[in-house]
């Protein structure tokens, strides 16, 4: 993997353990090698994860919309800025720019930017692997939540899968380098009516 994708809060959050993971996933992608792709800002988790990396002598790419590089708050200290128009189109050149795609803590934008990355891998448009650092727990109740939709039929328990978690940035780094896509159709079966 050369480069990853860092979907996080562009807010700290309130609980010290989300600054730390975002420090210790730079570290670990600065130590392996592995480039930072995220959503360009110098706020919040994203611009700890982003900071870290640069100060490890990592590469960072950030992609951010003109309309938040005019809110000012564009990170201007990156190997590369990319300036975009559009929120749709950040996600999709975020997207052609990574190898796999993990979220930190964050809030309705992670979490949008989550679900259409891991929905495009669930229809075939994309096979790189998708995981959750899950920081204290923030993502229990999210993972509760996905297996009551398995349970309930409106996904397949080889989709559930797809979406990869881990506690240390290590081990959902070799998560993702074991991980290959399932091979299944995205549908649930028809019932009969």
């Amino acid at each position: 993997m050369n480069r990853i994708c860092v979907f996080c809060g562009s807010n700290p959050g309130n609980d010290p353990a989300y600054r730390a993971a975002a420090v210790s996933l730079g570290e670990t992608l600065a130590s392996r090698g592995i480039g930072l792709v995220y959503g360009g800002a110098s706020v919040g988790l994203m611009a700890v994860v982003a900071d870290t990396v640069l100060a490890r002598g990592g590469e960072v790419v950030g992609v951010i919309p003109q309309m938040l590089v005019d809110k000012e708050i564009a990170h201007h200290g990156l190997s590369e800025l990319h300036v975009v128009e559009s929120m749709h189109a950040r996600k999709s050149r975020m997207a052609d720019l990574s190898d796999g795609f993990v979220a930190l803590p964050g809030g309705v934008g992670t979490l949008e930017e989550l679900f259409e990355i891991w929905t495009w891998a669930q229809l075939g448009n994309h096979a790189k692997p998708v995981g959750l650092l899950d920081v204290a727990g923030f993502y229990d109740l999210l993972g509760r939540f996905l297996d009551h939709v398995v349970a309930q039929g409106f996904m397949r328990e080889a989709h559930r899968g797809m979406l990869l978690r881990a506690e240390e940035p290590g081990a959902l780094l070799d998560a993702f380098a074991a991980w290959t896509p399932p091979v299944v159709h995205k549908w649930v079966e028809r019932s009969q009516t």
